[in-house]
């Protein structure tokens, strides 16, 4: 989703729907809980075995019973270490969060602006509202840059708390290699390293039949995916809007079910950064915190839609908001053509409404 060029209207509702902070700051106190628990084990399993190896078992096994017990309780250090900073990074992510949404417009006050405009354009039959309606657009673009503003900072500092995290099998390079595979590996038919679950093929796999990479589920194909069925393409992947991802690429994963691509939120989207069902394209979100699905496109809010940037029901063109506007730029339902404001309008950069089908209507130009 390419929210630099989305309007206040997209952005704003964004921001204000949906669960909020509230999932991220369970998730840091879960991850703090884990670093608590694994402090705790990492220090009773090194008095455990100290207090064996110096009173009541002596010699040289007990030595290196010892030496071997001790990478083991240095990983749950390190563990419960990487558990704790990221429980760092949920809070800082909670921050980013709580600082975009102070800074972003209230839809409500879009909402308000745009009634404005639309009341001064129709009402603007001698020319004496263009200072009130030029006022208003002007209020209107910087909503939007001030929302793009919010944008920005969050996903900076979103991608700032995501650089700092590190993959929990690193700590397992510091065990021997013997007893790391067999820590790491935990289930049936298994092949590859640090897997847990049957039938996993790859790395650091959560499940069962999976193939790849850090998938957590069932039957997922790439790398990252958590859910079922989903399928990270191979390197070299060219999505849907035309963009290559080279060799070097580290692909997000889908969340879901049998999606295929990257970074997509649902089920069977096909694509970059979908959020719903059956999405084709990049970008395709929620609206007013639902799903979104069926759209065909980039950058769509809401179902059926084909084209990008669109907002709502069957629109058809780019940057439409509303329903059944075929065309680009329209707010309404049932527009023929470009920028109309308005219902069942036939032409360019007209305010109105009229009779879908018929020609009748009762338009202005804007």
């Amino acid at each position: 989703m390419n929210f630099m060029v989305l309007p206040p209207e997209i952005n704003s509702l964004r921001m204000f729907s949906g669960a909020g902070s509230g999932p991220m700051l369970e998730a840091a106190a879960a991850w703090t809980g884990l670093a608590d628990e694994l402090g705790c084990a990492a220090k009773a399993f090194s008095s455990v075995t100290s207090g064996l190896a110096c009173q009541a078992w002596q010699g040289p096994a007990a030595q290196a019973m010892a030496a071997a017990a001790a990478p083991y309780a240095s990983w749950l250090n390190a563990a419960s270490a990487q558990a704790a900073n990221a429980a760092g990074q949920a809070q800082a992510v909670v921050c980013a969060f709580e600082s975009a949404l102070a800074a972003t417009i209230h839809p409500l006050a879009v909402a308000a602006n745009r009634n404005t405009f639309v009341r001064l354009v129709m009402s603007n039959l001698f020319g004496f509202n263009a200072p009130a309606i030029a006022t208003a657009e002007c209020q209107y673009e910087e909503m939007w840059a001030q929302d793009v503003a919010a944008m920005v900072g969050y996903h900076g500092g979103v991608s700032a708390a995501a650089a700092q995290l590190a993959s929990p099998a690193q700590a397992l390079q510091n065990l021997p290699a013997a007893a790391a595979k067999a820590a790491a590996d935990l289930g049936f038919g298994n092949l590859g390293f640090d897997n847990i679950g049957f039938f996993n093929s790859g790395t650091g796999n959560f499940g069962f039949f999976n193939n790849g990479q850090h998938n957590v589920g069932a039957y997922n194909k790439g790398d990252n995916n958590i859910g079922v069925g989903n399928n990270t393409p191979d390197k070299g992947y060219c999505a849907p809007n035309g963009q290559r991802y080279d060799a070097k690429t580290t692909f997000d994963g889908n969340f879901g079910a049998g999606n295929f691509g990257h970074g997509n939120v649902g089920a069977f989207n096909n694509g970059v950064g979908n959020s719903g069902i059956g999405n084709v394209g990049d970008g395709n979100g929620g609206l007013l915190g639902l799903i979104s699905g069926w759209n065909t496109g980039n950058s769509n809010a809401g179902f059926l839609n084909i084209g990008s940037n669109d907002m709502g029901l069957s629109n058809y063109g780019n940057s439409n908001v509303g329903f059944n506007n075929q065309g680009n730029g329209n707010i309404g339902g049932f527009n023929l053509g470009d920028q109309n404001i308005g219902y069942g309008i036939t032409g360019d950069n007209m305010v109105g409404i009229g009779i879908p089908g018929t020609g009748v209507q009762f338009a202005f130009p804007r």
